[in-house]
């Protein structure tokens, strides 16, 4: 079967989406995915998504991560499916869909999209850090000069701790940087540092407030695949009014005989 697809990335976080509309896609084949996901014998993509119809809202997503199985919520991808929505007709230009924690909107303002996370409540402190839900769950690690470390290792060994059994948890190493922070995080699924992970950023630029370090609302973030920024309202332990806002961008299209 012929199947075609697009490539998106926002901000380096890169991912294959189908409009699954009509059900061309068997979800259930997590070989597929992975193979499709992988860089030397598919597609190549930190993840896939499923573009299907929805009576209530524009659109659902379905995310998976690269190693074929449905994921949580993925902010980055969610961003890259609002902009694929908008140039295959599917949405305009402020939309909403569902995900797998829920109802998203987003909205278009040139070549970024805004994007709204779910509420955070109850960050956690585990072993001195915190420890908190954006969608997926991110454990965020203040550290100097992260540019030195070895995220794979480091994450690797933080992701199947036991205080986060047994799903286990993505890992942020955030460095304090002018007036914003820069985010290396080691995904779950994907298995390895990703060049940009949303719901990473977003708790990280939480964080970087609960901890402290900010008094503002809006917190620009830097990751190794670009720029975004993250704006919310805390309310004690209540984290809301959260937007996840940068470029997602259109690699390129084709089709795969699956």
């Amino acid at each position: 079967m012929i199947i075609p697809f697009n490539k998106y990335q926002g901000t380096g976080n890169d991912f294959i989406i189908i409009d699954n509309r009509k059900g061309i896609f068997n979800a259930a084949d997590h070989g597929l995915i992975n193979r499709l996901c992988n860089r030397r014998f598919g597609i190549g993509a930190d993840g896939l998504m499923l573009i299907s119809s929805n009576s209530q809202h524009d659109y659902e997503m379905k995310y998976f991560n690269s190693d074929g199985f449905e994921g949580s919520m993925c902010g980055n991808g969610g961003r890259c499916s609002a902009g694929f929505a908008i140039r295959n007709g599917i949405a305009g230009e402020k939309l909403s869909f569902r995900a797998v924690d829920g109802i998203h909107h987003a909205l278009a303002e040139k070549n970024i999209i805004r994007l709204s996370m779910n509420d955070v409540n109850d960050p956690q402190l585990v072993n001195g850090s915190y420890f908190l839900n954006t969608g997926s769950p991110h454990y965020v690690i203040f550290r100097d000069n992260i540019e030195d470390i070895d995220v794979n290792e480091e994450g690797r060994k933080i992701r199947w701790s036991p205080e986060f059994a047994p799903g286990g948890t993505n890992v942020n190493f955030i460095e304090l940087q002018g007036d914003g922070i820069y985010v290396r995080t080691f995904e779950r699924g994907v298995e390895e540092e990703t060049l940009s992970c949303g719901t990473g950023v977003t708790a990280s630029a939480i964080v970087s407030v609960l901890s402290g370090h900010f008094d503002t609302n809006i917190i620009p973030v830097k990751t190794k695949g670009g720029d975004l920024s993250v704006s919310f309202k805390i309310s004690g332990n209540n984290i809301s009014d959260i937007w996840l806002s940068g470029p997602a961008t259109f690699v390129f299209e084709g089709e795969v005989d699956v």
